[in-house]
């Protein structure tokens, strides 16, 4: 069973841990510093989310259609997006294995994961303050 009813949970949650992210000084400026711009195209259920990652640029986050132009498109479930802001998803495995589907300049994708690592329990306390307890013990 998908973690997700719709598009507005997936905005809710996963969106929102962008969007907290970009205004996050510290870490938001060492994201910044892939200068680039990511598209999460998100199936089970479709939801499309675009992140600006740009030194000197503001951290923009669309949802849905955006104006931005992606560098790096990252194709996976919602579901495999979620484990992996929880720890639980290595993405060179699940890249190897079709879980997660890239197209652009992998290597600028890879530097930003070791960044993500001090985000997985600020996910869970938020997903644990916005009521959704259930997607913290979620496998």
């Amino acid at each position: 069973m998908a973690y997700f009813k719709d598009d507005a949970e997936v905005y809710a949650t996963i969106g929102k841990l962008f969007e907290d992210l970009a205004v996050d000084d510290e870490l938001g400026e060492q994201f910044r510093k892939a200068n680039t711009i990511v598209r999460y195209e998100y199936t089970k259920p479709d939801s499309v989310i675009t992140v600006r990652l740009q030194e000197g640029q503001p951290g923009d986050v669309d949802f849905g259609e955006s104006e931005m132009e992606p560098e790096i498109t990252m194709k996976m479930e919602a579901d495999t997006a979620h484990r992996f802001w929880l720890g639980q998803v290595n993405v060179t495995v699940a890249l190897a294995r079709g879980k997660i589907k890239a197209q652009g300049p992998i290597n600028k994708l890879l530097k930003l994961v070791p960044l993500t690592k001090p985000i997985y329990p600020r996910y869970k306390a938020q997903l644990e303050a916005q009521g959704r307890g259930d997607l913290v013990e979620a496998r």
